[in-house]
């Protein structure tokens, strides 16, 4: 019974790596199925004139059935990817909270395009739609300037990796008053949490992709002739 029971941890552990595995491509099939289907209704739809079921009623039903099939495998497709980098990001800024955020913005804007192709697929008119959504969004981001700015730095700052949460930098840039050195605490999509010792600073994140950053490297990256020859001329000083 002992050996049955330490067994199951073990087992549960490897189904869940196994599904970790195997859960990225069930994203790509269900977008290969998803481009599959639109191209199905796209190509029947355009054989039935004017709206569907209007006329045609065969290709009406596949063009219909296939524009349904897309809704699906589309909206299966975009939260599996929004896990994804939820994921992803978790792990790299150490947030959890911004790591959700993201997450729920890209299903956000994976629904709107979704529902758009689907509406143009059923021959549904969006044209006016489209031309509203245009004219809010330039107000959004008219009015969002900054924070889209620190949006978009913070988006920079992750993928590129000047610095990770835990390293210890130097900051200088005017904009920010000077000089500022801390350890990385949290990288969020607007800010940059930096623990100084003193207090903890949320510097955005446009100041500090703008500033001048230095690192300063820890055991794990000083290399390891380098640590063998410090070792040896500390041994030497302390030699009597």
């Amino acid at each position: 019974m002992g050996t049955r029971e330490q067994s199951r941890p073990e087992l549960v552990q490897q189904a869940a790596k196994v599904k970790a595995r195997t859960r990225p491509w069930h994203a790509y099939i269900a977008l290969a199925l998803a481009v599959i289907a639109a191209g199905v209704s796209y190509a029947f739809g355009n054989k039935v004139k004017g709206g569907l079921f209007e006329g045609q009623l065969g290709d009406s039903v596949v063009a219909a059935s296939a524009a349904v099939a897309f809704t699906v495998f589309a909206t299966f497709t975009v939260v599996a990817f929004a896990r994804r980098a939820r994921e992803a990001l978790e792990s790299v800024t150490g947030s959890a909270y911004h790591a959700a955020l993201v997450r729920y913005a890209i299903v956000l804007v994976g629904a709107i395009v979704v529902i758009i192709v689907t509406l143009v697929l059923l021959k549904v008119p969006v044209q006016q739609l489209l031309a509203a959504g245009a004219l809010a969004g330039i107000i959004v981001t008219i009015a969002a300037q900054q924070s889209l700015s620190n949006i978009f730095a913070g988006l920079v700052l992750v993928l590129s990796r000047p610095f990770r949460v835990g390293d210890t930098i130097r900051l200088r840039s005017g904009a920010l008053g000077g000089q500022h050195e801390g350890t990385v605490t949290e990288i969020g999509i607007t800010y940059m949490q930096l623990d100084t010792g003193d207090d903890l600073m949320s510097l955005p994140n446009s100041q500090v992709l703008a500033a001048a950053v230095s690192r300063r490297p820890t055991a794990a990256t000083v290399p390891a002739m380098d640590q063998v020859e410090l070792s040896d001329t500390d041994s030497r000083g302390h030699s009597p």
